[in-house]
């Protein structure tokens, strides 16, 4: 009897601690998921000639390839907003958007396609079949190349510091500088959803954007 009574006062202990564990592994691993970054594609280091984009003749041309549902990208556009408004008159972005198997009706309504829509000096595009992306070596949404105003490629990678965080973050302050005619790193990691579809399974992303 006492062995059976100690043993029914330490099993609430013993759930609190599995409890605490399960609670600490799920948090490490969101964290993990949160602070890894995609696998980037290959920019080519000169304006893609074959590109439907007009690019802006004497400004800096910003391209950011993004999925219209891909929840991480939403800091993107938000940090693309502050960029916009801090270097205005001096870059023009443009964004193709991308999902594979999706008509273009579907991407403009989009909450994302609206919001990047609403950023003036920001023009957006369906890129229907993938071939702005592919131009430009984008395989994960919110990749964003900077050209400056001889079509070279001066900055790739992403503009957050975290998957849907905004704040400050290498990317920016790079294109800022990079803008002003400042020294300024040329690359930053990517943090977003697979540009292609899962099947494919050409990066290590986890597809939370398909439904």
């Amino acid at each position: 009897m006492w062995k059976s009574g100690k043993f029914m006062r330490l099993l609430p202990v013993a759930a609190g601690l599995l409890w605490v564990l399960f609670v600490g592994l799920g948090a490490r691993m969101l964290l993990t998921y949160e602070s890894a970054p995609g696998e980037s594609g290959v920019p080519q280091p000169k304006w893609p000639s074959e590109s439907h984009l007009i690019r802006s003749k004497g400004k800096f041309t910003l391209v950011m390839l993004a999925h219209p549902d891909c929840p991480c990208s939403r800091a993107s556009v938000a940090e693309l907003e502050i960029l916009m408004a801090q270097l205005e008159g001096k870059l023009v972005a443009l964004i193709p958007f991308r999902k594979p198997g999706a008509r273009a009706g579907e991407a403009r309504a989009s909450d994302l396609w609206k919001q990047a829509a609403a950023i003036p000096g920001v023009l957006v595009f369906f890129d229907a079949d993938g071939r702005e992306a592919e131009l430009f070596g984008a395989t994960v949404s919110g990749q964003t190349m900077l050209y400056d105003t001889e079509g070279r490629l001066v900055f790739s990678g992403g503009i957050t510091n975290g998957r849907g965080h905004q704040g400050d973050n290498p990317g920016v302050d790079s294109i800022i500088r990079k803008v002003r005619g400042e020294a300024g790193q040329s690359h930053a990691p990517v943090f977003g959803c697979s540009l292609r579809d899962p099947s494919v399974k050409v990066l290590k992303e986890d597809p939370s954007w398909r439904k």
